[in-house]
């Protein structure tokens, strides 16, 4: 199978080298996701409305690779405060209840920019 690139159409994707997700065969592996509104190109300032947006961009970019966000495997969520870690994880469980991919959760220094609160990556892999 021929590997597929997958675009949220912004201009950093081709500038940075990186697409928002890869399919090789059975698997899409989705690039961190910040909370970007890749619509309006803003950024909330609550962290929830960021995960929240993380979430709409890993949904778009899986369908459009032709699977679905009950595909996923592995999570990876990336928050720059851990005061924060909750409330990610309360939007993570309304997306991932039923599903309940492997995850895991790290608090780092900091993401690419200051607003930036949460980054979340994803792997999937298509179900026959």
């Amino acid at each position: 199978m021929i590997r597929r690139l997958i675009s949220t159409g912004s201009p950093f994707e081709k500038a940075a080298g990186y697409s928002r997700a890869v399919v090789d065969g059975d698997f899409c592996f989705v690039a961190g996701t910040t909370g970007y509104d890749y619509n309006t190109m803003t950024m909330p300032a609550d962290v929830a409305a960021q995960a929240e947006n993380c979430f709409n961009t890993i949904a778009a970019a899986l369908t459009e690779a032709g699977f679905a966000l009950a595909d996923t495997v592995r999570a990876t969520y990336y928050v720059t405060d851990r005061a924060d870690a909750d409330a990610v994880l309360e939007v993570a469980g309304r997306h991932f209840g039923g599903i309940r991919p492997a995850a895991t959760l790290l608090v780092v220094a900091g993401l690419l920019k200051a607003e930036m609160k949460v980054e979340i990556e994803v792997t999937a892999r298509r179900r026959g």
